[in-house]
């Protein structure tokens, strides 16, 4: 435990984001024992332009102008920072020379503005916590002089088109020079060994309070007229990341099983040959307060990953939500998938899934359902931080 410290988390993801974030977990679960400076990221001029009816957009053009203010108290540990500066676009610079000039030039007018929230806090011998942000907080330990630098990768981000093209050589720079390197699955903990033997893989935090299967009241209605086994997934429907040949060969080789899917489809899935088979159902986006009602009347859990270089090193959170409702779980071997090994049926084929969901159908009991339950409850934010302090410590407290 590191208790009554102060710690600086940057990232990819702002406070008020639209959508989860581990980073924000983490800070809110760092916050219950030290001071913690959340700093959103600065706009880049581009995004000002194009996304200029953005609600958030306009929000820090106000706090940009004075009308809001940019240092708010989130509780009593814990503050947001929305720094007033714009940053040059340059992602895509092609020239490496030119793309680092601008670089620091962004990362200067970046660390200014957390300077300022650092001595209005009266923030000492802090931590910097950088979740994956490999741009824009390149230079804050020069900068900022902390105490440890801790880098955060949850997310294999050099595979993305985005990040290629400056990513590759600025993350392994970035997490070469930093003090410590933690990961939420094996796979990038052992790519960030390549470059800091300081790596350490600190496991996945997940809030499953509503997996709850005491809590669902009543199936579904459009659930209610599909005949069982139901084979589910629930999630996004992107064919990047999902293989739609293993749900057509299931529903074509057991029309006898319902294949249902919960979430949002791309192009590829709306075009794809599922739409025409009699036993697959979409029932479309829901609700996060929705789901777990959903998975509570699936027999089987799906998560039928494509292997390629964007999903295998991801750690996948819908797994700790599958279990925590004690569904058998049938997904693809990957090597972050391997935490789960015990409690899951890991599949390479899409003939190994046909025969795994079987399995999963036949020797499901209570004891392991309630097996599964214990292990993805384990899973907390607050075991994930822990893990992070374990490496911190084990830096702090090593000969320099």
């Amino acid at each position: 435990m590191i208790k009554n410290r102060d710690f600086i988390v940057v990232g990819l993801q702002a406070l008020d984001s639209r959508i989860g974030s581990n980073c924000i977990n983490i800070a809110h679960e760092i916050a219950r024992h030290n001071r913690v400076l959340y700093v959103n990221y600065p706009l880049d001029r581009l995004t000002k332009i194009r996304e200029k009816t953005d609600p958030l957009v306009i929000k820090r053009n106000r706090i940009m102008k004075g009308i809001e203010p940019e240092l708010v108290q989130v509780n009593e540990n814990m503050w947001n920072l929305y720094p007033k500066t714009t940053l040059e676009s340059i992602s895509q610079l092609p020239w490496n020379g030119l793309f680092d000039w601008f670089n620091k030039i962004n990362n200067k007018r970046f660390a200014r503005e957390i300077k300022k929230a650092i001595k209005k806090l009266n923030f000492r011998n802090y931590f910097i916590f950088n979740d994956s942000d490999m741009f824009r907080s390149f230079y804050l330990k020069e900068l900022l002089h902390p105490e440890m630098y801790i880098y955060y990768t949850r997310d294999n981000l050099i595979a993305v088109d985005f990040w290629k093209k400056q990513g590759i050589r600025t993350e392994a720079a970035l997490m070469a020079k930093s003090d410590l390197v933690v990961a939420n699955s094996t796979y990038l903990a052992d790519h960030a060994r390549k470059f800091n033997p300081h790596s350490y893989y600190v496991g996945q935090g997940c809030d499953v309070s509503l997996f709850d299967k005491s809590l669902i009241k009543s199936e579904p209605e459009d659930l209610k007229s599909i005949k069982r086994p139901i084979i589910g997934y629930i999630g996004a429907l992107f064919s990047l990341r999902l293989d739609i040949d293993v749900l057509v060969y299931l529903a074509k080789q057991r029309p006898d099983w319902q294949v249902v899917l919960v979430g949002p489809e791309d192009d590829s899935f709306k075009a794809s040959e599922l739409h025409s088979i009699p036993n697959v159902y979409f029932l479309g986006s829901k609700k996060m307060e929705e789901l777990p009602a959903y998975l509570n009347y699936f027999d089987v859990a799906l998560n039928p990953q494509k292997l390629n270089e964007v999903t295998i090193g991801n750690y996948p959170r819908k797994i700790d939500e599958y279990l925590a409702m004690g569904k058998p779980t049938v997904g693809t071997l990957t090597k972050a998938m391997e935490v789960f090994a015990d409690y899951t049926y890991l599949a390479v084929t899409k003939e190994d899934y046909l025969q795994l969901v079987e399995k999963a159908l036949t020797e499901n009991t209570a004891e392991l359902a309630s097996s599964r339950e214990v292990f993805a409850k384990s899973h907390t934010w607050e075991n994930n931080v822990l893990e992070i302090y374990d490496k911190m410590l084990i830096l702090m407290q090593s000969p320099k």
